[in-house]
């Protein structure tokens, strides 16, 4: 099992693509920052509450010009049933392979009730138009993680 090292600010954020409106978009053509966050699993407490706290503040995503992509390992089939669910207003990558999750460094040896197991962490990163990582999250606060990504957006790019 593999410990992880995610990506840091400053380093090149590797491109990556997903289904907006029905087209494909690739993060290197979005000209505004973006906040990629990686999460567990669709519909789990944790996971659901970070989803949720980001949609409950959509509107200043929106006025801030903040694209958002979740990815989890789950398949496009759960996503979307989580989407619709909880009225998620951004897309979700569908990770099966683990390709995005290993280029950002953040799969890995997990513990949950005394058992370990690789998987993905609760990791984010903030992206800056061109393409560089302004802050990597390590540790998120699921149901604070929303307002602390606005705070900092307003800091780092002013």
């Amino acid at each position: 099992m593999a410990n992880i090292q995610p990506l840091e600010a400053g380093q090149t954020a590797p491109t990556f693509t997903y289904v907006e409106g029905g087209r494909e978009v690739s993060s290197s053509d979005v000209q505004s920052p973006h906040l990629l966050y990686f999460y567990p699993k669709d519909d789990t407490p944790g996971c659901t509450k970070e989803a949720c706290a980001i949609r409950d503040a959509w509107c200043q995503f929106k006025t801030a010009k903040l694209k958002v992509v979740g990815v989890s390992k789950d398949p496009e089939s759960s996503h979307e049933k989580f989407r619709q669910k909880y009225q998620l207003p951004f897309p979700l990558i569908a990770d099966t392979e683990l390709e995005l999750a290993k280029a950002y460094g953040v799969y890995g040896e997990k513990q949950f009730m005394g058992r370990t197991y690789d998987g993905i962490h609760r990791i984010s990163f903030l992206i800056s138009p061109e393409g560089n990582i302004l802050k990597t999250y390590p540790t998120v606060k699921p149901e604070l993680h929303a307002a602390e990504v606005l705070q900092d957006l307003t800091t780092l790019t002013t």
